[in-house]
């Protein structure tokens, strides 16, 4: 694992127009969008598993494996990477690091609306048996983020507003130095990404994407 970037924002912070800017710069960016498409009840590969097996790792003190989640990309933004921002320090100490930011009472509505919305339906699931493996990606990527998100990152307190976000960033700041760190909202475009990344600006318009309505 060789990561140039690595994004210390929480989903909804701006992580998706990140990945489309990063990925128009150059890089092979990974996000949570790259485990679960829309068509992984019809898949048959196991990025899910092996996501959800870094959580497994980290809870019996094993090593980390990234080889089969990130072994093939060069920067990391969103989950999983972002629970793992010290840990893929040590791996990768010169990446550069940008930390997504987003006025607190938005993102925390729009995360409860969206990505905690879409965990509280598939915890609802319960196919027949005969059914079963057809809901495996599904039932697995719904442990990973239970136990890489609202467990491992959140503590199970996600719906105690003052305790799932500024300890985040106090943290960020604490572990990255600050010549490896910008603290970036999309809003501000191409310059001061380029600018930190050494980067050129490029022709097209800085992406917006994954909206709220569009999610």
């Amino acid at each position: 694992v060789a990561l140039e970037v690595i994004g210390a924002g929480f989903g909804r912070t701006g992580t998706a127009s990140l990945y489309a800017a990063l990925n128009i710069l150059g890089y092979k960016t990974h996000h949570m969008i790259e485990v679960p498409p829309a068509d992984c009840l019809l898949r048959s590969d196991r990025k899910p598993a092996a996501a959800g097996g870094l959580g497994e790792c980290q809870a019996a003190g094993r090593p980390l494996d990234w080889q089969p989640v990130l072994g093939t990309y060069n920067a990391a933004v969103d989950w999983p990477a972002v629970s793992f921002l010290e840990e893929l320090l040590a791996i990768c100490p010169k990446a550069k690091v940008i930390l997504t930011l987003r006025d607190f009472d938005k993102w925390y509505d729009s995360a409860k609306s969206t990505i905690f919305a879409i965990r509280d339906v598939m915890r609802t699931i319960q196919p027949p048996p005969y059914l079963a493996p057809l809901f495996r990606n599904l039932a697995e990527m719904g442990t990973m983020t239970d136990e890489l998100i609202w467990w491992g990152t959140f503590g199970g307190r996600f719906n105690d507003k003052q305790y799932v976000y500024e300890a985040h960033l106090a943290e960020v700041r604490r572990i990255v130095p600050p010549s490896q760190l910008l603290e970036f909202r999309v809003q501000d475009g191409w310059a001061p990404l380029c600018a930190f990344l050494g980067k050129p600006i490029p022709e097209a318009p800085f992406p917006h994407m994954n909206e709220r309505d569009d999610f």
